[in-house]
């Protein structure tokens, strides 16, 4: 029998109007000062140069200083940094921010995931809004992080796709994210000797990390310092639906894990359910994939193929072998998403001994094959379920 276990989530959608007072977490947005510039998201070299060209009172390990209280200790006024002269922290306050976003939903499901709906607000776009989702197991919590808000690549099974694209997030957005998840975990001040509850990140959220590559990798290169954060590279993973010039780039810029949105065998149907796949067909995905297999060598480290599950489009058992066929040559691990119902989608999700047989013809096949538990279904925070908007929660 096939182990189903969870693998990688992803986030949803829930209107205001129907959650519980007693559950729900409500925080008016602030309006981020346009003059102030925000610390998180700038890298340590460019903190320093920050701070060497605009801040009198600095010193040289002053940007380290700042560094460790924002991501080691978690430090979000610059009051709390009792190491800093009086007249430096003055400064600091008077030029600059350590700003996460606004929690404007703390949302938890039954099953324990926990949504959050950040803002990004500034005075020039009050609508900026995401959803990044916390799904605890027995030893990790994944966190899945967007990259956009809103998506242009409409793959016709996804709720994120109905979106239209708002604008790709910054660093500091992405960054951020994870800064409200850990802060709300309890898992600030990072210790050493201390487990963190926050322990995987999946860029799987809303939006296409790799059309937004030079803020998710600088992002990726804040979370990954060993002088702050310190997160290791194979606990993130990048999830892209294809985007074949940048795929070898996370693994020789980067060195993080990667995932496909697979979802097909074959090009037709995957023009289909992938639009991006008119552009970047299914033989370059693979040849891309062998190039970043090749640039992280032998480390055990395997690529993740998601493949959603749809009654009747896409899980027949020939496409399983064919599956098979197309991975073989490859360190794969299929991970197979039984498809989340959201409104107005046209699709139905495969019978739960159809997702069985065709797993285990995979796995029959030599290749590494789970079956996604779906977690937050109940506050629609499911793969594929996402969709946010200032419109929706009003």
């Amino acid at each position: 029998m096939l182990k189903h276990v969870f693998r990688i989530p992803s986030l949803g959608q829930r209107h205001y109007s129907a959650i519980a007072p007693e559950i729900a977490n409500f925080v008016s947005p602030s309006i981020e000062p346009l003059n102030k510039k925000n610390l998180i998201g700038l890298s340590l070299e460019d903190l320093q140069k920050e701070l060497t060209v605009n801040v009198k009172n600095s010193k040289k390990y002053t940007a380290a200083q700042l560094w460790h209280h924002m991501y080691r200790q978690g430090s979000s006024s610059f009051s709390e940094f009792s190491n800093m002269s009086k007249d430096l922290r003055a400064e600091l306050e008077s030029k600059y921010t350590i700003h996460y976003g606004d929690v404007e939903l703390d949302k938890l499901a039954e099953d324990k995931t926990r949504k959050f709906l950040i803002g990004f607000n500034t005075r020039r776009e009050p609508g900026a809004i995401v959803e990044t989702v916390l799904i605890p197991e027995s030893r990790r919590a994944t966190l899945c992080v967007s990259s956009q808000i809103g998506c242009s690549l409409k793959c016709s099974f996804c709720h994120t796709g109905t979106q239209k694209l708002l604008r790709s997030l910054t660093a500091s957005e992405v960054v951020g994210q994870y800064m409200v998840a850990a802060h709300r975990s309890g898992d600030f001040p990072l210790r050493q000797d201390t487990k963190r509850t926050v322990s995987n990140m999946v860029f799987m959220g809303q939006g296409e990390p790799l059309y937004n590559w030079r803020h998710v990798s600088k992002a990726i290169r804040i979370l990954t310092d060993p002088q702050g954060l310190g997160w290791s590279k194979s606990k993130i993973t990048v999830s892209t639906s294809g985007v074949v010039p940048l795929i070898p780039k996370i693994a020789s810029e980067l060195g993080v894990s990667l995932a496909i949105s697979l979802h097909a065998t074959n090009n037709e149907l995957r023009d289909v359910l992938v639009p991006l796949n008119k552009t970047f067909p299914l033989e370059m995905v693979l040849d891309a994939c062998k190039s970043y297999a090749n640039l992280m060598g032998n480390n055990g480290r395997r690529i993740t193929f998601e493949y959603v599950m749809l009654d009747g489009v896409n899980d027949s058992i020939a496409e399983a072998r064919t599956l098979v066929k197309l991975l073989k040559q490859l360190p794969a691990h299929v991970n197979l998403i039984p498809f989340n119902p959201w409104p107005g989608s046209n699709y139905l999700t495969s019978k739960p001994q159809q997702i069985e047989d065709f797993a285990q013809v995979v796995l029959r096949g030599g290749l590494h094959c789970t079956v996604r538990r779906p977690r937050g279904q109940d506050i629609m925070a499911a793969c594929g379920q996402l969709k946010s908007s200032m419109t929706q929660k009003k």
